[in-house]
């Protein structure tokens, strides 16, 4: 079978896309999934993504994510800007979306050259004694660092990923550096990829959210550098804790191609 696939990225974060809507690839095929997402035997990509049918009549389409070692994930912020781009190319929707992923319903929309995707709401921010810990659609360790341009993010975010008290199902690690009142660094060790990406959408998120939640800022539309770029984080603090939670930033198509499965 030749199989049709498109490149996408999202502040350096890449994704294989492909147009699932007719079930052209099963999503028990690991292996293959894999292998897409293989840098030396495949297309190379921190994860993949189907575009599939909406499952009810207020949705455009579905958005099933995987992480590059096949396995299906949960929501990855970068991913759903980028499908909601594709979706878009595709003629699926036009500057607005309504999609579901695995962590639920999700608003979009295009404006000047950028994506804004609506992230779920979260009502709980753990502060422990060296971090804080959230969920904004996938688990979050954040932690404040000094001299993070030379941090060792792959080995000491390994370590934090397969400690206590993530051992079963890990987490992702995000190391921050404040750089003024409403603006940080952000590096992320990502499980799944097992390694440093050039950004984490739903990792920013959660940076943004815990710095607000410890004081570090007390702006609610917090700027983000990861190495692949900038992201905009925006939201509304209430009692029940922050709603409104909007991840702003580029989505690009690389290239389009196929390939023998």
């Amino acid at each position: 079978m030749v199989l049709t696939f498109y490149k996408y990225q999202g502040t350096g974060n890449d994704f294989v896309i492909i147009d699932n809507r007719e079930s052209i690839v099963s999503k028990n095929d690991t292996k293959l999934i894999a292998r897409l997402c293989d840098r030396k035997f495949g297309v190379g990509a921190d994860g993949l993504m189907l575009l599939e049918k909406p499952q009810n009549d207020e949705d455009d389409f579905t958005m099933v994510y995987y992480n590059a070692d096949g396995k299906e994930s949960t929501m990855c912020g970068n991913g759903g800007r980028c499908l909601v781009a594709f979706a878009s190319f595709m003629g699926v929707v036009k500057e607005k979306a309504v999609f579901t992923a695995i962590d639920g319903k999700h608003h979009a929309e295009i404006k000047d050259g950028l994506v804004y995707l609506q992230m779920q709401d979260v009502s709980t921010v753990e502060e422990h004694e060296s971090h804080l810990f959230l969920d904004t659609g996938s688990p979050h360790h954040v932690e404040l660092v000094e001299g993070l341009k030379e941090y060792n993010v792959d080995s000491v975010g390994r370590k934090i990923r397969e400690g206590a008290p993530y051992y079963t199902e890990g987490t992702n690690v995000n190391f921050v550096e404040q750089l003024t009142d409403k603006s940080f660094l952000v590096r992320t060790y990502e499980r799944g990829v097992e390694g440093e990406t050039l950004s984490c959408g739903t990792g920013v998120t959660a940076v943004a959210l815990a710095m607000h939640t410890s004081n570090k800022t007390q702006a609610q539309e917090v700027d983000i550098q990861t190495l692949g770029g900038d992201l905009k984080i925006t939201f509304e603090k209430e009692e029940a804790g922050y709603r409104n939670v909007y991840l702003i930033g580029p989505a690009k198509q690389v290239f389009k191609g196929e390939i023998e499965c």
